[in-house]
């Protein structure tokens, strides 16, 4: 790693994340999978009612996306944590908050994208609006990013426990919340023919915050745990 540039290490980390988690296919899987049974399994609890349905909508493909980033975020340190990796990692002459957002970059890539993907093909299965399908598709890209940029700060705070998951929840979601709600009320907007510029862009401040900030934070917070 040492001997890399620093674009070469951001590669070589965002490659060698995504062939093991090719290699273990279940960490790609089950966060989709979950989110897609989520969402499926609404309308056979509340009634196949089209009107209903389309109302909730935009609520429901958000916390299922929102639960599922969360089920896959123990996976971004992990299993450095536990091959010694990340040790080795953290003593590279390179500076650890460009490898922390790598392997960020991995983690949405295996998570986030997916969702990307199935998120306007089951919410036309909800029967959304056309119009505001395309505002999903928006604020799925640019808020599915925050949550694994805010998500690995909590990894990285609990990474030495053996049973981190409760605190990483109770860490991770009172910060996830505002970009639900803003998520949720741009759809609503857009399904109600109303103005969502505001709702946006509020989205884009996140994730802007989140890349200026979380991974100089969670390498602090790495640094922190393995002290």
């Amino acid at each position: 790693m040492n001997r890399l540039s620093l674009t070469q290490a951001f590669i070589f980390l965002l490659r060698r994340d995504l062939t093991l988690v090719l290699r273990n296919r279940g960490e790609f899987a089950n966060p989709l999978l979950f989110f897609i049974l989520v969402i499926t399994l609404f309308p056979l609890a509340i009634g196949a009612i089209p009107e209903l349905l389309a109302r909730i909508a935009p609520g429901i493909i958000w916390v299922a996306a929102l639960l599922a980033a969360m089920l896959s975020l123990d996976s971004i340190f992990r299993s450095d944590f536990e091959d010694g990796s990340l040790e080795q990692l953290l003593l590279s002459a390179h500076p650890m908050a460009v490898l922390v957002l790598a392997k960020v970059c991995a983690h949405w890539l295996v998570t986030g994208l997916p969702l990307l993907i199935m998120a306007p093909i089951l919410a036309e299965m909800l029967g959304m609006a056309e119009e505001a399908q395309g505002i999903l598709f928006i604020t799925i890209l640019l808020g599915t990013p925050v949550l694994s940029l805010i998500g690995s700060i909590g990894v990285a705070l609990t990474i030495g426990l053996r049973k981190g998951g409760i605190i990483l929840s109770l860490l991770v979601l009172p910060l996830y919340v505002p970009v639900l709600i803003f998520a949720a009320s741009a759809i609503d907007g857009a399904s109600a023919g109303f103005e969502v510029t505001k709702q946006i862009n509020m989205l884009l401040a996140f994730l802007f915050l989140a890349l200026s900030l979380s991974p100089w934070a969670t390498a602090s917070a790495l640094r922190m745990s393995m002290s």
